[in-house]
């Protein structure tokens, strides 16, 4: 089963590139799917998150929407610089968190302040491949990786303490190594991708009493977790791709544990139990040169339950669809959506639940534009 170099673009160009609402506070997926792109490649995304996170605090009370929408861009470019070397520039971010609690239950708010988390991280990873033959690509790389956190704790939850921490913007470096097989011809590939840990030793300004009594500045030991993708794909009939990605991230046993909190409370800041595998499985076919589609069911387990309260929900079942606009063979214009059902969990602090929230849900949006020159 043939297929055309601008039947295998489009089709390529269908493949997941993120977990959009995953396990603890994983979002990315870190594809390298631009890199595997035949040629050279360019590409530039933004995905667009609208979860709804509702429940019940111990007090029996109603805990409105906690879930804040967010974005996150993404890029990449791939070049062939030989017939046997590739080299690779990929931008994303691939672990966060956004949450603001509102000032209906005293469980999460004090002083007409609630709860708030905002964590952000950038990830810049760099590729070199080698291609000893048309078959097999082999690949590796290091990762320049930030991370920066904002974080109000507000309400019984957390003792009414009035728990403040902002850590400073800090940088630290990771590795990336993988390998790929694919036979061209039928649009086979498949890719099997490690991701190090990450440690970061960062500086952190805590307070107690809203912000009344602050603390002597610490570090602030995190390590971002190791992970493996697992993408693989293959032509199946005429016009028509399978596609499949498998994600494994070891959040087992994860811990954020500023000093002055757990001195004070004994408890961690953001912590998760289990390990995360997530599956995005699909369908894209070609119905003509500029036009073609996909659709796929996606699958996580979560990271764990009970969850943090910073981010109160267990995985999810999800699915999606997209479409693909190619005015001309070397760019691409992508839109797709995915729905899903979040896991419902019992939120915890310090080892104490003190809500459940069931029966929510998210919507995604990706646009993306792909270039080959």
């Amino acid at each position: 089963m043939q297929l055309t170099k601008l039947h295998t673009a489009i089709l390529l160009g269908l493949l997941p590139t993120t977990s959009v609402f995953a396990a603890g506070l994983d979002r990315s997926g870190q594809s390298i799917q631009a890199f595997l792109q035949p040629g050279n490649y360019a590409e530039a995304a933004i995905t667009v998150i609208d979860p709804d996170v509702k429940g019940q605090a111990i007090n029996q009370q109603n805990v409105n929407d906690m879930a804040d929408d967010y974005y996150f861009p993404s890029a990449a470019i791939k070049v062939q610089a030989t017939d046997k070397i590739s080299l690779g520039l990929i931008y994303d971010q691939p672990y966060g968190a956004d949450a603001q609690y509102g000032l209906e239950n005293p469980v999460f708010s004090q002083n007409g302040q609630g709860t708030k988390v905002e964590v952000r991280t950038e990830n810049l990873t760099g590729l070199i491949g080698y291609q000893p033959t048309k078959n097999w690509n082999f690949y590796a790389g290091p990762i320049w990786q930030t991370v920066e956190a904002d974080i109000a704790l507000r309400g019984m939850a957390y003792k009414n303490s009035g728990y403040n921490i902002k850590v400073d913007k800090e940088e630290a470096w990771g590795w990336l190594a993988g390998a790929a097989y694919q036979i061209p011809e039928i649009a086979l590939k498949a890719a099997i991708t490690y991701r190090s840990e990450i440690e970061h030793n960062a500086t952190a300004h805590e307070s107690f009493g809203l912000g009344l009594l602050k603390v002597p500045t610490s570090t602030l030991q995190a390590t971002t977790p190791q992970s493996v993708n697992i993408d693989l794909q293959t032509g199946i009939a005429k016009n028509t791709l399978a596609f499949a990605n498998i994600r494994w991230v070891h959040w087992d046993q994860f811990a954020v544990t500023p000093t002055a909190l757990k001195a004070k409370s004994g408890f961690n800041l953001i912590d998760y139990s289990d390990d995360q595998w997530s599956a995005n499985v699909g369908l894209g076919h070609k119905f003509n040169d500029k036009w073609s589609g996909s659709a796929l069911i996606s699958y996580d387990t979560g990271a764990g339950n009970p969850v943090t309260t910073l981010g109160p929900t267990e995985g999810y079942w999800g699915i999606g669809l997209g479409g693909q606009f190619s005015p001309a063979e070397n760019y691409f214009v992508q839109a797709g959506a995915r729905y899903m059902w979040l896991g419902d969990a019992k939120a915890q602090t310090g080892g104490t639940v003190v809500g459940e929230f069931n029966d929510n849900t998210a919507l995604a949006y990706t646009l993306k534009f792909g270039y080959r020159f």
